[in-house]
């Protein structure tokens, strides 16, 4: 350590707090700062990196301050450093303190720090902000441009994301792994297999090196459009793999309900890498949606028994929707009260939804008033809680419900499903009047609907919460956004194809139903991706075995 005898020339202290900081050693880099007579722009910006790179954000930000106090310009390198300790949605007035610094001494256009600053706008949560600094960079590069795009995808604007990358990368974009990753989380967000496999390509083509988080991307993005054989593929070619490798693939067997393979695949892990918290509740989780009640309780008894062990309110939630799915009701209410977290709505709703399937009055009626107690504006709630008095018969309860929704002024958030076909999205809303082919989507369904009936199809009139005939009902249910979505890929898509929908609310149990028979019928695979699951349907069944 440098004493206070000898004070080395600015250039050597600067050189200090560069090597010191870099070490992680930031308590002896700040006393060299603090013991220099003089100090430049180097020696500061250097300090601050320091801080920023270990996540001392709020000493870099004073640091920051104390610079121009002192009377010492920041330059380009300043700036960057000093904005990457800006990010998150509460720090945008400190973004933009920087932002007005930086137009100030003329920086705003310089690419280095236009991209730092669109990044944390972005991060930030203020997309517009990004954008706008973005178009005013006289040149874009690849870090600029992945920022950008970046933004978008985090935000979950998929669609933006995706149509920005189209446009830079006609104007010519060159692309690194960090852009194509970006790029992927948005293509799963759309579950857009057309263009997930283009970009796939596109990889290939630019034989990047190998990165595991790019092919960590692919395996998620491929198993969220529900070709869960390419994500194994991917998996299995990687020379190495991380545990979120892992866990990418453990996600993907039980998004889709297929619980031996996650069971199978958590085992041979388990030979070759230690799991974490998010392996284990992607474990129960696909236990869960697989339906391997026993396997499940089991591995979350050996997971509580271990001494090192760290659960969240995750693996009990998935804990409780084994016990739900089985019919274990009061077991999983019992539960909730006994464990060591304040239950979310979450985790009230998942027993709700047990309740639902198992038509248990008693406990519903107990999980829907904490549930109505903690979210009244949420309209999803009574609509389960109308449904389980529904299939009850208690009619007189669906109006009182329907009522209180009517008190409250509650809502219900208007259902839409989505198809994506030549890479154009075609959405439909619930009795949608307004699509341009109406009459044929009109004709076609009621066409399915007299074959499926012949077959043996039955409407679930207790998933119109209307007092309206059975007759009225009926047509309701022909409305549903996810008959009209399923209709119109049948139309358009030649036999054989499997037909991808995916809906903004979880599917009711009608149009579960007629996806089923439509599946048996017609001989077509289809995905149906909703708020909650993935449903794969073949042949009249689904992989969610009509637990959901």
């Amino acid at each position: 350590m440098v004493t206070a005898r000898y004070r080395p020339p600015v250039y050597l202290a600067t050189r200090l707090v560069i090597m010191y900081a870099r070490c992680g050693a930031l308590d002896d880099a700040r006393n060299v700062l603090d013991g220099m007579p003089e100090r430049n722009v180097v020696s500061w910006t250097a300090m601050i990196s320091g801080y920023s790179q270990s996540s001392r954000h709020a000493e870099a930000l004073e640091l920051f301050t104390r610079m121009l106090r002192a009377g010492c310009k920041p330059n380009e390198f300043t700036f960057a450093t000093v904005l990457t300790s800006c990010s998150g949605p509460q720090s945008i007035h400190q973004v933009k303190q920087v932002h007005s610094l930086v137009a100030k001494t003329n920086f705003e256009s310089h690419m280095f720090v236009g991209s730092s600053l669109l990044d944390m706008y972005a991060k930030a949560g203020n997309i517009q902000e990004a954008r706008r600094v973005f178009d005013m960079l006289p040149e874009r590069d690849t870090v600029s441009c992945t920022a950008i795009i970046s933004g978008y995808a985090q935000l979950g604007l998929d669609d933006e994301a995706l149509d920005l990358f189209r446009q830079l990368y006609s104007a010519g974009m060159q692309c690194n792994y960090v852009t194509f990753t970006t790029l992927l989380t948005s293509l799963s967000g759309l579950a857009s297999l057309d263009y997930g496999k283009q970009v796939h390509g596109l990889i290939l083509r630019k034989e990047l090196p190998f990165f595991v988080v790019l092919q960590n991307s692919l395996i998620d993005m491929y198993s969220k459009c529900g070709k869960l054989l390419y994500s194994r593929r991917v998996f299995d070619h990687m020379p190495q793999r991380s545990t979120i490798s892992w866990n990418a693939m453990l996600m993907g067997y039980g998004r889709h309900g297929i619980g031996h393979e996650v069971v199978q695949l958590f085992r041979t892990m388990t030979e070759e890498v230690k799991p974490d918290s998010v392996t284990l509740l992607a474990v129960l989780s696909g236990c869960s949606h697989g339906g391997l009640v026993d396997e499940g309780l089991d591995i979350f008894d050996l997971i509580v028994k271990e001494q090192n062990a760290v659960l969240s309110i995750g693996h009990y939630g998935c804990v409780i929707d084994l016990l739900g799915r089985s019919g274990r009701l009061q077991k999983a209410l019992d539960l909730i009260q006994d464990m060591p977290f304040e239950p979310t709505p979450a985790i009230w709703g998942s027993l709700l939804g047990a309740c639902r399937v198992h038509v248990n009055v008693s406990v519903g009626e107990v999980v829907a008033q904490k549930l109505l107690d903690m979210e009244p504006g949420n309209a999803g709630n009574y609509v389960i809680l109308s449904n389980i008095y529904a299939a009850a018969g208690m009619w007189k309860d669906v109006f009182r419900v329907r009522n209180l929704m009517l008190e409250k002024t509650v809502t219900k958030e208007p259902g839409q499903s989505w198809i994506i076909l030549d890479k154009v999205i075609h959405t439909f809303r619930s009795s949608d009047r307004f699509h341009p082919r109406k009459k044929d989507i009109d004709a076609k369904i009621k066409e399915i609907y007299v074959d499926i009936k012949a077959a043996g199809f039955v409407p679930n009139l207790s998933c119109v919460l209307h007092d309206v005939d059975d007759e009225q009902k009926e047509r309701m249910l022909l409305g549903h956004s996810e008959k009209l979505a399923v209709t119109f890929g049948l139309m358009n898509t030649p036999p054989g194809l499997t037909i991808r929908v995916m809906k903004n609310l979880r599917i009711c149990v009608d149009c579960h139903n007629f996806a089923k028979f439509v599946s048996k019928i017609y001989g077509r695979e289809i995905s149906l991706r909703d708020k909650n699951r993935f449903h794969l349907l073949t042949d009249g069944a689904c992989t969610c075995g009509d637990y959901w």
